[in-house]
């Protein structure tokens, strides 16, 4: 926020306290972002430990003043009163209501930052709902991944909801890519058709029914579907044409993007995942490459990828619209 946003969080006298953002994942798309709230805010990060539902590993260290702990150990951190406010994420089944809770031991606001726009389903989180629904009515303000997690969070009661879109670094991913090194390194030559899909390969992520799309296709020679982030042990008997690119670093995944005819994210809806938004969007447009979402993609139902304007969007799990 500006200088003289009166939205700006509460300072106090004296030396002023940082804001804690508790979180269990900090990506390298999210530094700038870090650097720049730091500096406009002053902020201490708490990386807690935990399952991780991203396929970008995090950094060991953000640049700015953080601290690793247990999940348990969160609500001590934010009851100390050492910080003037708290951010916590939705993910953390014990470091949320932690965060939430200590924060009204200390009597500072509570931001609560989701990307949910949809029920999750699995027995813990359908026992969890009560307590969900009362950190969302009773956080100080709701930071949403964009307009579809401010309307399902506005529809469970959550006050002073502010869009907060999901982005990436554009230095970095606006940045040429090479799509001949790039298509080099699958084996392919300059011709042919790519379709790219990047992601981890979990059953919410669809990539099962874009390899039945792809064996719906009549093969044509020199087209191929890469799949990075997906080794030759994480699926079966591939069809022809379908390449297990494997985890790529950032420089050979912007090269690939650059190498793309076309980019799917074929997510699909399950009891436990809806796809909060979908980076690989931002970062596919960003090199230029034309972007096919389903409508289980935050990205689509945020606005990014709006079918016939920016992109493609399609029934979630119908493999026969992937291949129109």
């Amino acid at each position: 926020m500006r200088t003289c946003d009166p939205r700006r969080l509460p300072r106090g006298g004296g030396a002023m306290k940082p804001v804690l953002l508790v979180t269990n994942h900090v990506p390298p798309d999210r530094i700038p972002s870090l650097h720049a709230l730091h500096e406009a805010e002053g902020i201490e990060v708490a990386i807690y430990d935990g399952r991780l539902h991203h396929a970008t590993p995090g950094v060991a260290d953000p640049g700015v003043p953080f601290r690793r702990m247990a999940q348990r150990a969160v609500h001590a951190a934010t009851a100390s009163g050492s910080h003037r406010a708290v951010i916590a994420t939705s993910a953390g089944r014990i470091a949320l209501p932690a965060a939430f809770t200590g924060a009204r031991r200390a009597r500072v606001p509570f931001l609560y930052w989701t990307g949910i726009w949809a029920p999750v389903r699995t027995p813990a989180h359908i026992a969890a709902t009560p307590l969900l629904r009362a950190i969302e009515r009773g956080a100080d303000a709701t930071l949403a991944y964009g307009p579809h997690v401010a309307t399902y969070a506005r529809s469970h009661g959550a006050r002073n909801v502010h869009v907060v879109p999901q982005a990436v670094d554009t230095d970095f991913w606006s940045q040429p890519g090479d799509p001949v090194a790039a298509r080099a390194r699958l084996g392919l030559g300059p011709a042919g058709f790519l379709v790219v899909y990047a992601g981890r390969p979990t059953p919410g992520k669809g990539v099962e029914v874009l390899l039945e799309a792809w064996r719906a296709l009549p093969p044509t020679s020199g087209d191929a579907l890469a799949l990075a982030g997906v080794g030759t042990s994480d699926v079966g008997a591939l069809p022809s044409g379908a390449i297990a690119a494997g985890v790529l670093a950032r420089e050979a995944l912007r090269d690939l993007y650059c190498a793309a005819d076309l980019v799917v994210i074929p997510s699909v809806a399950t009891r436990a995942f809806r796809e909060p938004w979908g980076l690989v969007a931002n970062e596919a447009m960003l090199q230029g490459a034309p972007v096919l979402a389903t409508d289980a993609v935050g990205a689509a139902a945020g606005g990014l990828v709006r079918d016939g304007h920016t992109g493609i969007v399609v029934p979630a799990g119908d493999a026969a619209s992937l291949t129109t």
